[in-house]
């Protein structure tokens, strides 16, 4: 049994447009053309795919079933020749991106939506992992990119580009003895802490410690749990808290020494040791020129290197 893709071609053709001849038409072929591809098909497979009782053809119960079977063979067509082409134009056959949950989530949607339509071809993996861990992933060569709050020291093989800025919303309990606002400074450090830990220590890992108690949890949606649970208070970002469930459950009292809204920078970082494809190019073009949406500012006067706690 031979079937060719010109004979699927034909078959698929006459189908979606309902006739020979405007799937003739279509694929720029004879009638007649059509008829003798459809009908060697059908002797090749050994069913009839159409009905001709009817002035035009309609599909018989094999041609329903076997449709979509055609139509997944010439989608793969398309699919190798979109990966040969790639390959002709050094695009990546794989693209790995660290990304900070902090970065919103609505902005990670968006950017990746628009980079399948451009890369439909690409394999993408991408890892959530602590701020801290995506510079090492990057320096490793286990991510093509980065994007995390903006440490104090980078190495130097690294390349960066501030994206935007993330608010941090100081957040407790409703039941926590600093539900009822205003709070002091004194008071922040009387009271248990809930921080996002690193699997490395640094700096970084303490420039937000404000109390003598922390607790460490690796993810912001679980210390809004326990948070609710009256353990302790923590700094949460603004997309993070908009998008809970838990918001009933928790308060967000004002504070006596500044505004309450403290904004982090998030950076898209590469390691410039490492040569980019289009795909990775694209990805920091369009970091760069967007900035971070949906809500979160893309600038923060004042707030030139980090939070500024008392």
């Amino acid at each position: 049994m031979t079937v060719s893709l010109e004979q699927l071609d034909a078959f698929v053709t006459a189908a979606e447009h309902g006739s020979f001849s405007a799937a003739a038409r279509h694929l720029r072929k004879a009638q007649s053309a059509i008829s003798l591809l459809v009908s060697s098909l059908e002797d090749d497979l050994g069913v009839k795919l159409f009905s001709r009782a009817t002035r035009n053809p309609t599909l018989t119960d094999a041609g329903r079933r076997l449709l979509p079977e055609a139509r997944l063979i010439l989608d793969r067509r398309e699919h190798l020749i979109g990966v040969a082409r790639d390959f002709e134009e050094h695009v990546e056959t794989r693209l790995a991106v660290a990304i900070d949950e902090l970065y919103p989530e609505p902005a990670v949607g968006a950017l990746f939506a628009a980079f399948a339509k451009q890369f439909p071809h690409v394999e993408l993996e991408l890892l959530f992992p602590p701020t801290k861990d995506v510079e090492g992933l990057v320096l490793e060569g286990k991510a093509d990119l980065g994007v995390m709050w903006r440490q104090e020291n980078l190495p130097p093989t690294l390349g960066f580009h501030t994206i935007g800025w993330v608010p941090l919303i100081l957040v407790c309990g409703r039941d926590h003895p600093l539900a009822g606002s205003p709070v002091t400074w004194e008071e922040l450090k009387r009271h248990r802490q809930i921080m996002v830990t690193k699997r490395s220590s640094g700096m970084e890992t303490h420039r937000l410690r404000v109390a003598a108690e922390v607790w460490w949890v690796e993810s912001h949606w679980v210390i809004l749990q326990i948070l609710q649970q009256g353990i302790g208070w923590a700094l949460i970002p603004e997309h993070i808290l908009t998008n809970s469930p838990l918001v009933p459950g928790l308060a967000t009292p004002s504070l006596q020494f500044d505004e309450g809204a403290h904004p982090v920078a998030l950076e898209l970082i590469w390691n410039k040791q490492r040569p980019a494809g289009p795909a990775a190019k694209w990805l920091r073009e369009q970091c760069a020129a967007a900035g971070i949406k949906n809500g979160v500012a893309e600038e923060a006067p004042g707030f030139a290197n980090r939070v500024t706690v008392p």
